[in-house]
């Protein structure tokens, strides 16, 4: 999805500016009237409440239910690779974040996308980094993840996607930090951080924020991680999967332990 996504008519702006904040149930509820007769509508509903998945682990049920409308609904092959393309994400998010193994699922739907869209078609930047997502952190091949990100990225910025230049500058850089490239990865984790806050994308600011740390000097990187778990806490606990690895305070209790992980996406 793009920062502005395909919402119809004039609510476009306000299902951006409440998904920015990770208001995803209320930017649904604005779609849904539309999503029940428009095919477009309905995928992006079905997109924000896959995002949501995505960011909180929970909700798995709310956007299986959407999901499967978008794809009853869709017509010809542009609207077909997209649901199956979300439905590719969806099984991708659910095995990242542990809930079960969907990994066939996954490639399975991202190779029906493939399949229906032209070298060309709008859709190929966001299907490749998606292919970049899997290969990276399902199938753990990071030569194959690069590549598929590097399409993406070139394509995106081609495009003027800046959301996703956003993500695909930041996974760029997590192959570089793994493969030890502090400089290139700072870079990467950099822009992506500047995107996200051109944007507006308030609730994706905390990941990046987080994984420039990774890469930063000690005092820029506790700078780094306070302003990160400040964010965190204000928008209640969202991303979880940095609530415990930025030791945030829940709701009038001690702080997390910290630990490894990262995010999904």
């Amino acid at each position: 999805m793009s920062e502005h996504g395909r919402a119809p008519g004039g609510i476009a702006d306000a299902v951006w500016r409440l998904r920015s904040r990770g208001c995803w149930q209320e930017a649904a509820e604005l779609l849904r009237p539309a999503a029940a007769r428009d095919p477009a509508a309905a995928l992006e509903r079905a997109e924000l409440l896959i995002e949501q998945c995505m960011f909180t682990a929970a909700h798995w049920a709310e956007a299986e239910a959407a999901l499967r409308l978008a794809e009853a609904g869709a017509v010809g092959p542009e609207q077909r690779a997209a649901a199956a393309c979300a439905r590719g994400f969806l099984a991708y998010v659910a095995s990242v974040l542990r809930r079960r193994d969907r990994l066939d699922e996954a490639q399975a739907a991202l190779g029906r996308t493939s399949a229906l869209l032209p070298p060309d078609a709008p859709g190929r930047p966001l299907l490749d980094f998606r292919r970049g997502l899997v290969a990276e952190n399902l199938l753990h091949d990071p030569g194959a993840a690069k590549i598929a990100y590097r399409r993406a990225h070139d394509a995106a910025l081609a495009r003027g996607d800046g959301l996703l230049c956003s993500y695909t500058w930041r996974h760029l850089a997590g192959l570089a930090q793994a493969s030890g490239d502090r400089a290139r990865a700072g870079e990467g984790f950099r822009a992506s951080l500047r995107l996200r806050e051109e944007l507006g994308f308030t609730v994706g600011v905390a990941p990046a924020l987080a994984s420039l740390a990774e890469v930063s000097e000690p005092a820029e990187a506790a700078r780094l991680r306070s302003e990160a778990a400040r964010l965190v806490q204000a928008l209640g606990g969202v991303p979880v999967w940095l609530v415990e690895r930025l030791r945030v305070p829940a709701p009038g209790g001690e702080p997390a332990v910290e630990h490894a992980g990262d995010a999904p996406r």
